[in-house]
């Protein structure tokens, strides 16, 4: 199945193929917060509609992850790693987030 996503004011857009039936909650600093549940996804199934020039980049820690927002809306849309992308699940199109399971990490103790 095929899922469009972004931020609020429609500055970032994406899409993204997979079946979505579980997320992830993580409880570290910058997930807990925002409110992210993640989708993984390999790269190669997260296709980006718009320029990259009107995303900002969050990086912590390690700076693997790479926590992208809108410049104008601040809605965070998906998250960077190496070979995966963490989408927002909150930001796609017709998913209701509580029909899924949520799987939960703790993000804050690595």
């Amino acid at each position: 199945m095929t899922y469009e996503g972004g931020c609020t004011c429609g500055a970032v857009a994406f899409e993204v193929e997979g079946e979505l039936t579980e997320a992830t909650e993580c409880n570290c600093s910058i997930c807990k917060p925002k409110g992210y549940l993640h989708w993984f996804v390999p790269q190669e199934k997260f296709h980006l509609r718009t320029a990259r020039a009107v995303m900002g980049e969050y990086t912590f820690n390690k700076h693997m992850l790479h926590h992208r927002f809108c410049t104008t809306c601040g809605v965070s849309p998906f998250v960077e790693g190496p070979g995966t992308i963490a989408v927002n699940v909150r930001t796609l199109k017709g998913v209701d987030p509580s029909t899924l399971t949520v799987k939960q990490v703790d993000g804050a103790s690595l």
